[in-house]
């Protein structure tokens, strides 16, 4: 599998993962690129130096296949890309380079924030070809633009433009490919200054709630909120607001 395939690098507390998609990669590539993009997620998860990510790539052969890898039996023994990120404790940022289709917006869909590129398009056609979203499309689409809006992009397989995405909430920054990059990175820096511990409590509260009654909500937000009563990071933020000075979050 070529080196380009699947790079990484840290910026202070933040990390960029990159996915080429450009190369027509045969399907056992795919499938090691679903494996080593696990096993690197795992890592992260785990790694108190990594506070927030920006996953980027552009929607190309790689990712406008029907799932993360082509045929049922390679996808039965290889890790979902999707399901990597989307288990992931830290914010993830999606800045999409270019168009967002089928498993290139349902990755998107995974991350907590999604940047796009002016002029691009977005949408889950898979019903064009007798076929259906396989890795949370239909499940997380509506949980974030609605009911209504997702059931016509699903049943219409309809490709819908970077403007409209980002006035429904599909896209929360909508820049020019050129600002892409230094935009996500910015956001993903700035996440990176809070408390580890309490972005990775309000991510749970938010992905948990969103399958919980209000009042089994609220009580999941309490639990978390006296939880970040024990932790030094709590203490650290008090401090640096009396002494006026920037907190020095630890993660614990």
């Amino acid at each position: 599998m070529s080196d380009r395939i699947l790079g990484f690098q840290k910026k202070g507390h933040a990390m960029i993962i990159e996915i080429d998609t450009s190369p027509a990669y045969d399907e056992g590539a795919r499938v090691r690129l679903s494996s080593e993009f696990a096993d690197l997620c795992e890592k992260i998860a785990w790694d108190e130096d990594v506070r927030a990510l920006v996953l980027t790539y552009a929607d190309g052969w790689l990712l406008t296949t029907e799932r993360d890898v082509t045929s049922p039996s390679a996808q039965a023994g290889a890790p979902s890309l999707v399901e990597s990120v989307a288990r992931l404790k830290q914010p993830v940022i999606a800045a999409i380079r270019g168009d967002a289709i089928d498993i290139g917006l349902e990755l998107a869909l995974a991350c907590d924030i999604r940047i796009g590129t002016k002029g691009s398009r977005l949408g889950l056609p898979a019903v064009s070809r007798g076929s259906m979203p396989s890795a949370g499309g239909t499940q997380r689409l509506p949980r974030l633009v609605g009911y209504g809006k997702a059931m016509e992009m699903l049943l219409t397989g309809d490709l819908i433009g970077a403007a409209e995405a980002e006035a429904m909430g599909l896209l929360n920054r909508l820049v020019s490919r050129e600002e892409l990059m230094n935009t996500a990175l910015a956001l993903a820096t700035e996440m990176a200054l809070k408390s580890p511990l309490s972005l990775a409590f309000v991510k749970e509260a938010l992905h948990k709630g969103m399958d919980l009654t209000l009042d089994q909500g609220m009580r999941l937000e309490l639990d978390l909120y006296l939880l970040l009563f024990t932790a030094s990071d709590r203490a650290e933020g008090i401090t640096a607001f009396k002494e006026k000075r920037k907190p020095r979050f630890e993660g614990t």
